[in-house]
């Protein structure tokens, strides 16, 4: 269960065998066999991290050898009772206790001791049941914005505008004006777009086909990491640049006090040159996630 787990976390992050193995530095054969249960716990342990996978169903602890030996412990159950439960030696359930040994092993140790371990639920992609129905009047902080100025220039066109919103554009679309950025004509070098969280393919569906009608030469948007949807495999993935934003982004809400998003977010960029998107990952902590090679798909 924690394999199969594993590998559909990675599906879900929309990357191949290949991609994950370059965040890891690893190479793919490695990623394939790890998938496969054959590999170190420490190998694993660096996907988990990548992956942001994380267990629920064992001891407390920061890493999984100490969940581990921090289960056994709350079980009272001692190393010579647990290796006979497991026909593993005492010497290797030490070593994963310490974060050693190999996966074959750690699957064996967690089928008696933590049985029902499982992936920790994904965050909520929202704020908060008490906030879940104003969680698209969210807007850009400032200091955010500052570095979309400095990385890609003047903005031109904001046709998710709001205004309470921060951001500096030369126009803006308004829904309390009776605008609407999905249907009113987008111009412009430079186009921002934060969109409403509640309809976040619609509006990265729209950003693409007015890039790609030629109305606009570059679109950023600011989005959550959302790659499960199949138009987002199929077509956007084709075209867009996109940028994991390390941390989380602390939004304002429509009192200007800040909250950070309890989900991870991202920049998926079309049109963007090459020493925009150098100066950008200079200024935002994070990284571009590199261009899959023609029939590096997803596995």
């Amino acid at each position: 269960m924690l394999l199969k787990e594993l590998r559909e976390a990675r599906r879900l992050a929309g990357w191949s065998q290949r991609t994950l193995a370059e965040r890891v530095g690893v190479d793919a054969q490695t990623i394939k066999r790890l998938e496969k249960g054959v590999g170190s716990v420490a190998t694993l342990v660096t996907v988990m991290t990548a992956l942001d996978f994380r267990l629920t169903g064992v001891g407390p602890g920061r890493t999984l050898a100490q969940q581990l030996r921090a289960t056994r412990r709350k079980r009272s159950v001692t190393l010579d009772e647990l290796t006979a439960k497991t026909k593993l030696s005492r010497t290797t359930i030490a070593s994963l206790e310490r974060g050693g040994g190999s996966v074959k092993s750690l699957i064996r140790l967690m089928a008696v001791l933590a049985p029902q371990a499982r992936r920790r639920a994904q965050e909520r992609s929202y704020w908060g049941q008490g906030d879940k129905d104003d969680r698209d009047s969210r807007f850009t902080p400032p200091d955010f914005m500052a570095a979309i100025y400095a990385a890609f220039g003047e903005i031109d066109l904001d046709p998710c505008g709001h205004l309470l919103s921060p951001v500096i554009a030369r126009r803006r679309i308004l829904l309390s004006e009776g605008g609407d950025g999905l249907t009113d004509a987008w111009w412009g070098r430079l186009v921002f777009v934060n969109p409403p969280f509640s309809e976040l393919l619609k509006w990265l569906q729209r950003a693409h086909d007015q890039w790609r009608a030629g109305t606009v030469e570059t679109v950023v948007c600011l989005v959550p990491v959302r790659t499960d949807s199949r138009w987002f495999h199929d077509t956007l993935s084709a075209d867009a640049e996109i940028y994991l934003l390390r941390g989380r982004v602390r939004f304002l809400d429509s009192r200007g006090q800040g909250q950070h998003t309890p989900f991870s977010l991202m920049i998926v960029t079309l049109g963007a040159a090459a020493d925009q998107k150098k100066r950008y990952a200079e200024l935002v902590p994070g990284f571009w996630l590199a261009r899959s090679a023609a029939g590096d798909g997803v596995s």
